[in-house]
């Protein structure tokens, strides 16, 4: 199976997993939190789908559907146009707040975008670095792994928060 079809099939299984997650849910659903300091179900999907954006974003060379589609003023968050998610506090948390289908809308818009990055890809593409910051330097495909490893964490844990509230 070439690689394109295994990092296929892996962003398809997380885009099923967010549309599971968040299907029937309410605002109210979606805003609940364990505790005053934990992260809601819908932070935890805005902030997988943003660091997915954000990251394949950089590796095409594109422009985040954040901005480029409007998914920024259509979310109209008062955080900064910029933020990922990463290193928010709980206050920040609670300001992400959503519907489902706005949700599903902007992960479907990124995985759309992922997937035709992906499948420009080549074999050969995989061993690019594209980030030094790090020791041993990232690869293209170690970064899109641990995209897809992050995306898997943070849907699991959506995931188990909407068992609380449907169980």
């Amino acid at each position: 199976m070439p690689s394109t079809d295994l990092l296929t099939d892996a962003f398809d299984r997380v885009k099923e997993e967010v549309h599971a997650t968040l299907d029937g849910l309410t605002p109210d659903n979606l805003a609940y939190r364990v505790t005053e300091n934990a992260n809601s179900i819908a932070w935890l999907i805005w902030h997988l789908t943003r660091v997915q954006d954000d990251h394949i974003a950089d590796l095409a060379g594109t422009e985040q559907v954040w901005t480029a589609q409007g998914w920024a003023k259509r979310f109209g968050l008062p955080l900064g146009e910029g933020e990922t998610g990463y290193g928010h506090t709980a206050d920040q948390v609670a300001k992400v707040q959503s519907t489902a289908e706005l949700l599903a809308g902007y992960y479907d818009a990124t995985h759309e975008q992922t997937i035709a990055y992906v499948k420009t890809l080549t074999d050969d593409d995989h061993e690019r670095i594209v980030d030094t910051a790090w020791d041993p330097p990232v690869t293209l495909a170690v970064r899109l792994i641990s995209v897809i490893g992050d995306d898997l964490e943070h849907v699991g844990q959506a995931a188990f928060i909407r068992g609380l509230l449907t169980n």
